[in-house]
């Protein structure tokens, strides 16, 4: 794969799970990386581990449910290295286990916010950049869970919809501008936010396997890998699409 020498990439959730993997595995392609997040200690952990490697990065912390703090944040990138060439959108919660009933108002409202809101926001400003610059890819982390009904989650399967649809909206109004926008939709990844769901609900970890054709959870490298690629050259030609990496899910249909 080519090598991301002179380019600059945004991921925000990189403190920890996907957001992390996909920063590190920017900065093994020579990309000066930005790693963004709401949680000061997990991304400049991040930052360290990138500058470990011999790679240029630093740490913006941002919420991005905050129009102000998401635009300081597109503006603090291009203040220091000039341009923004990559943006991985990952920032995303969980939000509790329930029936559509029985979740509340608040809930409702962050998970819409952070999910949904947040990523448009973070495209809003990465947009504006990359139209003036002339060129730009986008990648946002979406779920399996937009894509098929999943029952106790309503709420974050609408809001990884949304990303869905946000996705393939701006692809077609920005196609002709030389930017590229697509999402990745993950299955089960071994993140902090999956192991949540274990302790909260009882289930094994091996029942959970047994509903997986490939027989295994993912590797947030399993989705840093396929997001590293859609923004290479070898993905010149794909925009709008949404990427499904499940180990065969959702292929049951």
């Amino acid at each position: 794969m080519q090598s991301f020498a002179d380019k600059v990439a945004l991921v925000t959730g990189g403190g920890s799970g996907i957001g992390r993997a996909i920063a590190l595995r920017f900065a093994q392609r020579g990309a000066k990386v930005v790693v963004a997040g709401r949680t000061r200690k997990t991304i400049a952990e991040t930052q360290e581990m990138i500058r470990h490697m011999g790679g240029e990065a630093f740490s913006l912390q941002v919420d991005v449910i905050s129009d102000e703090q998401v635009r300081q944040m597109v503006q603090s990138v291009v203040r220091r290295f000039g341009r923004l060439d990559f943006a991985c959108n990952a920032a995303g919660i969980g939000g509790p286990l329930a029936p559509t009933a029985d979740i509340s108002e608040n809930d409702f409202d962050s998970i819409i916010a952070v999910n949904l809101k947040g990523v448009w926001l973070c495209m809003k400003y990465q947009l504006q950049q990359m139209v003036a610059q002339g060129s730009g890819v986008i990648v946002n982390i979406s779920s399996i869970n937009g894509l098929v009904g999943t029952p106790n989650a309503a709420v974050y399967s609408a809001s990884k919809s949304g990303v869905i649809s946000l996705t393939k909206a701006a692809a077609l109004e920005y196609a002709k501008s030389n930017i590229r926008i697509n999402a990745i939709c993950p299955g089960a990844i071994r993140t902090p936010m999956l192991e949540k769901m274990f302790s909260e609900t009882g289930i094994a970890e091996s029942h959970y396997e047994s509903q997986i054709p490939q027989g295994r959870i993912g590797d947030p490298n399993d989705i840093a890998n396929a997001a590293i690629w859609l923004c290479s050259d070898e993905a010149s030609y794909i925009t709008g699409h949404i990427m499904v990496i499940d180990g065969g899910v959702t292929a049951r249909g």
